[in-house]
């Protein structure tokens, strides 16, 4: 190779490390204003939950001139925030199991078993997953739970919230379908029914997914407004968390404690975030797995 040559791939090379690494900047850049949009209404929810009501309204720094830690001792006792959460939590929670049973059970039908009107359900369940059909369809909701006299409880509002799973079905569909059809094969010789398939062999192959089912359940259910509102709109008792920080915009005082709004929405973030740090890795594997599965 004469030096000519040599000179000539040594600046390709440099042109292409350019190019890598100007796609690498680029990168970086696009994540972190990305990162930006995403955290600075956590950030700054959290730290205006330390300010005054005036220092908000005013337009105060970014960090609070005084710290008052008593805005969440005002948000927990004053505002009744105690029950608020612990009525999202046992919605939540009870969406999350109920959720859980459901999709797992109608997915492993799915995949496993035909049955005269799949493709028509499917269907369905398909044009449920591209359609929002949103507020349209709390009014019959409701009326439906009011005829079956259950519309005055807490479970009401579980089954409204439990309802339009059809992203999660079919990613419990995506992944049995992965899952070796002789495994049931090999459990029904050895005398399982098709309820011992389904929680012997099933079931335990389709936790990964299923956490992932969980964690959207347990994040629709706790950051929902306007079905646990509409549900609970006569009954205040039963509020959930998101009802009751917007709620605190009607004061006595005739003004919204933006500075116990902000204490109350910061309450409501923390359960989230708990969760999901705990449940990070299997929310990835299982929502790769299912992907790929599917």
């Amino acid at each position: 190779m004469t030096e000519a040559n040599t000179q000539n791939v040594r600046m390709k090379k440099i042109h292409l490390s350019d190019k890598a690494r100007a796609a690498l900047i680029s990168k970086w850049v696009f994540l972190g204003i990305m990162i930006v949009f995403t955290l600075y209404p956590v950030i700054y929810t959290v730290l205006g939950s330390f300010k005054t009501n005036a220092e908000l309204t005013q337009g105060g720094g970014f960090f609070p001139s005084v710290w008052h830690f008593e805005n969440y001792y005002k948000a927990f006792i004053q505002a009744d925030f105690t029950k608020y959460t612990l009525n999202s939590v046992v919605v939540s929670i009870s969406v999350t199991i109920l959720a859980v049973v459901t999709t797992s059970l109608a997915g492993f039908a799915m995949a496993r078993k035909d049955f005269a009107g799949k493709k028509i359900l499917l269907a369905l369940y398909m044009s449920m997953m591209f359609v929002s059909l949103g507020s349209v369809t709390l009014y019959p909701i409701y009326e439906l739970l009011r005829a079956l006299k259950i519309n005055k409880t807490i479970f009401a509002l579980v089954i409204a919230l439990t309802g339009g799973q059809a992203t999660n079905v079919f990613l419990v569909m995506g992944f049995t379908k992965g899952i070796p059809k002789e495994l049931d094969e090999a459990a029904i010789i050895d005398g399982c029914s098709i309820y011992g398939v389904y929680s012997r062999i099933i079931l335990p192959l389709s936790k990964p997914i299923l956490a992932v089912v969980a964690l959207f359940s347990f994040r629709n259910a706790w950051n929902d407004y306007i079905t646990s509102l509409i549900m609970t709109i006569s009954i205040p008792k039963l509020q959930t968390l998101t009802v009751a920080v917007v709620q605190l915009k009607y004061s006595v005082n005739s003004a919204a404690e933006w500075h116990i709004m902000l204490a109350g929405a910061s309450i409501a973030i923390i359960p989230i975030l708990i969760v999901y740090m705990f449940s990070n890795k299997q929310f990835i594997a299982g929502l790769t797995a299912g992907a790929v599965k599917g």
